[in-house]
């Protein structure tokens, strides 16, 4: 059983940047590869990009976030990061990290593990 925990979310305004940082515990974190998704309020959850088990590992990233977004992760720390850079309001939401066995997936229903989400708050 892994545990996740989301942290470095906030308010910032367009154009600004964070860097979102989850923490796993409980598992072999390099087993996992890893998701970060995101949910606004009346919406669906949704993919943002994910990271393959292993450090410097292939990565993907839905089209609205290319170019702005970078993911990474530190096998060593059992932590994953979403380096998030020229913010726009749409992209406010709850943002969650995911583990999954395997290759990475670019849908919820595939990951097994979840954090409880770190509130991204962009304003315009």
């Amino acid at each position: 059983q892994v545990q996740l925990v989301e942290s470095g979310g906030g308010l910032v305004q367009a154009g600004g940047s964070l860097r979102l940082s989850c923490s796993a515990s409980g598992g072999t974190f390099s087993s996992y590869a890893m998701g970060w998704f995101r949910q606004a309020p009346g919406k669906e959850r949704e993919f943002v990009s994910a990271i393959s088990w292993y450090s410097g590992g292939a990565t993907i990233y839905v089209d609205s976030v290319k170019g702005r977004f970078t993911i990474s992760r530190d096998n060593a720390k059992s932590a994953v990061y979403l380096q998030m850079s020229s913010l726009k309001p749409e992209d406010t939401a709850v943002y969650y990290c995911a583990a999954r066995r395997g290759a990475y997936g670019t849908q919820p229903k595939e990951y097994e593990f979840w954090g409880p989400g770190t509130q991204v708050t962009v304003s315009s």
